[in-house]
Order: structure tokens, then sequence, then C-alpha cells
């Protein structure tokens, strides 16, 4: 009699749940890739985020394939060949199968993996769109060109962003020879505190609005 009314019981409160339109089953969890920022940094300091870059030496694209990497997760042709969203696609699924290994960005910007690095769960394309690339960036200004307004953040060791491949590139102008990675490394720290201690700013190594003013307006560093 008492196992009978349990199941009335039980009955009732499922009937209760479906009335209000609720699931009946727990939703997936959502998998865990990295962050649009991470895979941003990640092309800016393998390709300056240049989705049609072939370097020559048998590296291509945004996340700098080789052939046989990018065969390896199922590409076709060469990857800088590959439209923006097909090497987006391909990096994830890399990472799915080999977290940031491949990658020596990934260990110089010291990208932690997550719980789908090395997973082995290929993805789609729809949970590739995220990352979120966007083919050839506007080139920056010249070395010998008109300064350009201050981008608003401070920088410092470890980011990659467009503007600061513009300061790398104003830096060669003295003779620094920046490829243009647009991530502040060794490198780029060592311009910025040559250029802060030339024109007195305090010498903290972030790349504020006084040092990048002086990057052009002030005295050339050395």
């Amino acid at each position: 009699m008492i196992q009978n009314r349990r199941r009335t019981v039980a009955r009732l409160l499922l009937l209760a749940i479906a009335a209000t339109g609720l699931p009946l089953t727990l939703p997936a969890v959502a998998s865990a890739d990295p962050a649009a920022t991470a895979w941003a940094k990640l092309r800016m300091c393998e390709s300056s985020g240049r989705y049609a870059t072939n370097t020559g030496n048998g590296y291509y694209g945004a996340y700098q394939f080789d052939l046989t990497t990018w065969r390896s997760v199922g590409g076709q042709g060469r990857p800088d060949q590959a439209a923006p969203a097909e090497q987006d696609y391909r990096a994830l699924y890399l990472y799915r199968m080999r977290g940031w290994q491949p990658w020596q960005c990934a260990g110089m910007l010291k990208l932690a993996g997550d719980a789908d690095a090395r997973s082995k769960r290929v993805p789609t394309y729809a949970e590739a769109a995220y990352i979120g690339g966007e083919g050839l960036p506007t080139p920056p200004p010249s070395p010998g060109g008109p300064k350009p307004a201050w981008p608003g953040v401070v920088y410092s060791y470890g980011d990659c962003a467009a503007p600061l491949k513009t300061f790398q590139l104003r830096m060669n102008a003295f003779g620094y020879g920046f490829t243009g990675t647009g991530c502040y490394l060794e490198k780029t720290r060592t311009a910025v505190l040559d250029l802060q201690r030339a024109n007195g700013i305090k010498d903290s190594g972030l790349l504020g609005p006084k040092t990048w003013e002086a990057a052009w307006t002030g005295k050339p560093p050395r």
C-alpha cells in the first residue's frame, strides 16, 4: 500500500514538472574551450593575426600550421588559402587533440590548458565560431608616418594587441628590428625601458600614454 502511494506521488510530481514546461533531464554541461581573447593573443604572436600569411619556411596562416599538422586535423590544401573560419576550426581541432603543445607562442604567452585540452573530442564548426578570426587587420602606420592616437590601454608583459604592433614597428625607426608580432615579450620590454630612460619616464616597463607619446615625439633611445 505504501509502495503504491509512493508511485502515485512520483507520478504526480512528474506531471507537475511537465505542466511547467521544464525539461525532465539536466542540460548538458558546456564544453570548456579557451577564451576568444586567448586565441587572439595566439594569432597575434604567431602571425600578427594574418590569416593569409605564408612565411616561406613551411608554416602557413594565422596559426602557423605546417602541412603535416594541418592534414592531421583534416585540413585540405594550404592553411593560408583556407577561409578564416576554417583555420579557426582546425586550430580548435588541434587544441582538442594536443592542447597548446604545438604552438611555441602558447608557451611564451603562458596560455593555460583547460578541460577540452587533449580531450580528443572532435569539434563542430559551430563550436569553433566563437574564436572570431577577422582576416587581415588594418595595416599600422609606417615608422615615418604621423603619431597615431593613444589606444587608451596600458600594456604589460604578455599582452598581445594590434597597437603593440604599431609601437613595435615605430621602434624599428630606432634600429630595434621588430617583425611586428603585436605581443609584448622580452624584446618589447627592452624597447619600452630604453625609451622610458631616455625620456625621464619612470622605468616601469609599462607601455602607457607617456611612453607611447615619447615613441613619436620624444628623445630616441640609446
